[in-house]
């Protein structure tokens, strides 16, 4: 059998595929579908246009995500310190990558607490593997994750496919839901659960909602594809054709927040996968999220310095303000499906 990577090197192995490989699902995202319905005259002041919000009792100034993304090696903690000075200075929520690497080997904890040090006043998410509920992890585990990072929710995420092609992947996730509606009863703060990049069904969206849970990040299909991450990290031939073979599947990001919203109207939900700039955050939230995700840009941004994640971050909300004057949207209220049109397939 082959050796396994430690975590700490799989962390790296992941910051450098990213930044350095064309990992794209071959799907879309979905959204390229919807366009805005121009407003030549929107009755507006561009300077009054407001996307703010308030979220878990924090006021954001966009429904900006920084989606989950790393810690666990001295480098990730340089790119989690970048993310958190950025966000707290434009006023955006942030997600840690999995934490797993810190509670098995407390000397990588501060490679994610920088978060919250660099950010005291962010919205600020833990983030532990779902599937670590089947092997050990419990309540306390959730626990020490939150308390970790002082974080104002735990994002719990659903990886199948790519521990199915990840070499010795965690693969058991059988009885999974109960243990997740465990830990929505028993943690003091709201439980995400997102999918990492091929979507939410109405069937997972439905038992999520029956676990508990206060927040869908539906995760679709159409930006980074873990299946061909995990194809350049593949320490054999047969295991890279089993990860590239899973280049295109999942659920695009626009089909699964409908998919939620038809399962379960009531659900909070957020939006990510293959999102490109904050035109497309808008569409999410114009199809019914709270907020929008992106990762790779932010990554992207972090690797060169704080200076440029706050210019990615800033022309990313002028975007989002932008689209929502042009199309008479004054608040994120005013962005609702009927200032979209759809473009047939």
């Amino acid at each position: 059998m082959p050796k396994v990577a430690p975590i700490d090197q799989r962390k790296s192995d992941h910051i450098k595929i990213n930044l350095e490989r064309d990992v794209r699902s071959a799907l879309t995202s979905g959204l390229e579908r919807y366009r805005f319905i121009h407003e030549a005259l929107p009755e507006l002041n561009l300077n009054q246009v407001n996307p703010s919000l308030v979220l878990f009792g924090k006021k954001l100034s966009a429904p900006i995500l920084v989606s989950s993304m790393t810690g666990g090696t001295e480098e990730a903690g340089e790119i989690n310190r970048r993310l958190a000075e950025a966000a707290q200075e434009v006023g955006v929520a942030m997600g840690v990558g999995s934490q797993r690497a810190a509670l098995e080997h407390p000397e990588q904890i501060p490679t994610f607490s920088v978060a919250r040090r660099a950010a005291p006043d962010i919205l600020l998410f833990a983030n532990l593997g779902a599937v670590q509920l089947n092997y050990g992890y419990g309540v306390d585990e959730c626990r020490k994750a939150v308390d970790m990072i002082q974080a104002d929710a735990l994002i719990l995420h659903l990886n199948p496919l790519q521990e199915a092609v990840q070499d010795a992947g965690d693969t058991n996730f059988a009885g999974l839901a109960a243990k997740i509606e465990q830990v929505c009863k028993k943690l003091s703060v709201p439980v995400i659960v997102k999918e990492v990049g091929w979507g939410i069904s109405e069937r997972a969206a439905r038992l999520l909602a029956d676990c508990g849970v206060s927040v869908i990040d539906v995760a679709g299909a159409g930006g980074t594809s873990w299946t061909q991450v995990e194809m350049h990290r593949a320490p054999d031939e047969f295991t890279r054709r089993l990860a590239a073979a899973f280049v295109g599947w999942g659920i695009p990001t626009a089909e699964s927040i409908l998919n939620v919203k038809r399962a379960v109207p009531e659900m909070t939900l957020f939006a990510s996968g293959g999102l490109a700039d904050g035109l497309d955050i808008a569409k999410c939230v114009a199809l019914g999220a709270v907020l929008g995700g992106m990762a790779g840009q932010f990554l992207k941004a972090a690797a060169v310095s704080t200076e440029k994640v706050v210019e990615q971050m800033k022309l990313t909300k002028r975007e989002i303000e932008v689209a929502m004057f042009s199309c008479g949207a004054s608040s994120l209220r005013d962005l609702t499906p009927d200032a979209l049109s759809c473009v047939p397939s």
